[in-house]
């Protein structure tokens, strides 16, 4: 790619970028939230047609002109987005072959694309009927059945954007070992990923992208990947520590469960929530560790005004005395805020632009004495916040479909910090956010922990607990089965703790 510059209304996204990527290599490709990274694959891709953008394309040695994915799929270029695009309600089979269906005679051969089918799953590893339903598998699975997908239509060159970011460790290392056996059938793939350890770990080659320039780009060994030079090249400048230093000063208990109990609302007798008993004190970080489909998010979505499963017993307490929290409303006004797991489907309305959402959950409170929203205070505020967060947009008056995943996780935590709640719950606050911004969320969950909130995050990264929790309960399925003081935790004692079954006996 030769000196692309692409210009959004209001914001240059990429300017005289340069990108070289060698047949059969791992390309990675870093950079902070909206650095550019996703648009210059889209480019790639034909998600942005020829036309839109100035530069130029060279695919094999010839300049290509894509005017549509359709265009970059049939000369072997397929892009898997962070966001999967397949249809729930469709089988492996049907997802697979949409758009691309196996035809003879002018109608659909079944038999051909289920025998098709098959031989993509064995090809990613996955031991499934082509029947399945999309809808019952775990995301993992989802990952490799997009890649069958690519597979399907003789890829040449695979693009991943954040491929692992809504994986478990497990998941993401099996992702991992299939870029290396596609990477041994002369498949090359360009793999946009903030986990550093795992650019280190699978990378051939490293382009560093800031502000829409292209920075660095150079070769580099597997497994002898200088952290730290990345760092610096994605955030101008270095950290010296990955998470900021804090020092804990926890007061009363402001948030308690005890014996909370929800049954699986498509499971009957399935309990995700099983006599689950744990608090969080004023000014203190509360971690919750456990693996995919251990109950963390379904815990804190039942807490959240019963949002989740069906309750079938406990007692929620805060600051002492009992409340009964029905709906997500009466939750907010009893100083709740639930930073969800899953931004575009329970975070935002991406038909709002930034404005409008950042003031979502406290909409009560900007309006005036007739009941109307007062439109200079609510664009003050979301001004507020787009500064203090960093939040690179044009305008509050952008769409929030427009912003990169990063920046609209931040437009979610502003729209959380808004009400000014006394307990937060924060799902997975930094997943696909980029190391500089890390550290700067993490700055404001201390931030909001001095200033006395009882900070409750979930999260599947084992290091970012160790780095910003003070006390780390661990969940396996359903049942809490540990708690961890952050003096003596460590990645293996909380392992441990997170695949065994039996519930800890602790107050």
């Amino acid at each position: 790619m030769r000196h692309i510059t692409k210009v959004f209304p209001g914001v240059k996204a990429l300017d005289d970028v340069q990108l070289d990527v060698r047949e059969g290599d791992i390309h990675a490709i870093c950079g902070e939230n909206g650095a550019g990274k996703s648009t210059l694959m889209k480019i790639l891709s034909g998600v942005y047609p020829y036309g839109s953008y100035e530069g130029e394309i060279l695919f094999r040695g010839e300049p290509v002109r894509f005017r549509d994915i359709k265009a970059s799929e049939g000369a072997g270029i397929v892009i898997i987005h962070q966001e999967l695009a397949l249809i729930p309600e469709l089988s492996i089979m049907e997802n697979i072959f949409l758009g691309n269906e196996v035809v003879a005679g002018g109608l659909i051969d079944w038999t051909q694309a289920r025998g098709r089918t098959q031989t993509l799953l064995a090809r990613v590893g996955l031991d499934l009927s082509p029947t399945t339903q999309i809808k019952n598998l775990g995301v993992g699975q989802q990952q490799l059945v997009e890649i069958a997908k690519a597979l399907s239509k003789d890829v040449k060159l695979l693009i991943l954007d954040e491929p692992t970011s809504a994986l478990n460790e497990e998941d993401a290392e099996n992702l991992l070992n299939l870029l290396r056996d596609l990477q041994a059938r002369d498949i090359t793939s360009i793999m946009i990923s903030h986990k550093l350890d795992e650019i280190a770990e699978v990378s051939d080659a490293i382009t560093i992208i800031r502000d829409g320039h292209t920075i660095e780009s150079y070769p580099v060994t597997a497994g002898r990947v200088d952290e730290d030079r990345i760092i610096r090249a994605m955030v101008g400048r270095s950290l010296e520590n990955r998470y900021p230093p804090h020092e804990a000063h926890p007061g009363d208990v402001v948030f308690e469960v005890r014996d909370w109990t929800v049954e699986d609302p498509n499971v009957p007798g399935r309990l995700v929530c099983d006599h689950v008993s744990l608090f969080a004190r004023a000014g203190e970080v509360v971690g919750l560790a456990g693996l995919m489909g251990a109950g963390r998010t379904e815990f804190a979505r039942s807490v959240f005004g019963r949002n989740y499963g069906t309750w079938l017993g406990g007692e929620l307490l805060l600051r002492g005395v009992p409340v009964t929290l029905t709906s997500v409303e009466q939750a907010i006004r009893h100083g709740l805020g639930y930073v969800p797991e899953d931004r575009k489907t329970l975070g935002l309305n991406l038909l709002d632009d930034v404005k409008a959402t950042v003031v979502s959950a406290a909409l009560k409170s900007f309006c005036n004495k007739l009941g109307l929203i007062d439109p200079i205070r609510r664009r003050s505020v979301a001004e507020r916040y787009r500064r203090e967060l960093q939040i690179k947009t044009a305008s509050v008056d952008s769409n929030v479909n427009t912003l990169s995943g990063g920046n609209q996780q931040k437009v979610v935590l502003a729209k959380w910090l808004v009400p000014t709640p006394d307990v937060l719950i924060l799902d997975e606050p930094t997943r696909g956010i980029d190391i500089g911004a890390k550290f700067e969320i993490h700055q404001l969950i201390h931030q909001l922990a001095a200033q006395g909130k009882a900070v409750i995050m979930i999260s599947s990264e084992l290091p970012e607990l160790l780095g910003a929790a003070d006390r780390i309960y661990t969940i396996c399925e359903g049942r809490v089965t540990g708690v961890e003081p952050i003096e003596t935790a460590t990645q293996e004692n909380l392992m441990r703790l997170m695949t065994t079954t039996a519930s800890a006996s602790m107050a």
